[in-house]
């Protein structure tokens, strides 16, 4: 014969802050870019969407900022 115990799970429940607003202010602000930021779409293939993607992970870089500094350094020359 088998005796079943029965488990016990222990957890704390967080401590609310004293207000919203302290709480807020403790998240990092987000980096004010020098220059206003515009959006464009590019189509490219799965195959070499997916070998920037690896890359940037092993790098451990966001796409966008990756992708960002190539396109700088291939137009910087340019007016």
């Amino acid at each position: 014969m088998s005796t079943k115990t029965a488990k016990t799970v222990a957890f704390q429940i967080p401590k609310k802050p004293a207000d919203a607003d302290s709480w807020v202010g403790q998240r990092a602000a987000p980096a004010v870019p020098a220059e206003p930021m515009r959006r464009f779409t590019i189509d490219v293939p799965a195959g070499l969407h997916t070998k920037i993607k690896i890359g940037c992970a092993r790098r451990g870089t966001k796409m966008a900022d990756a992708i960002r500094e190539l396109l700088e350094r291939e137009f910087s020359d340019e007016a």
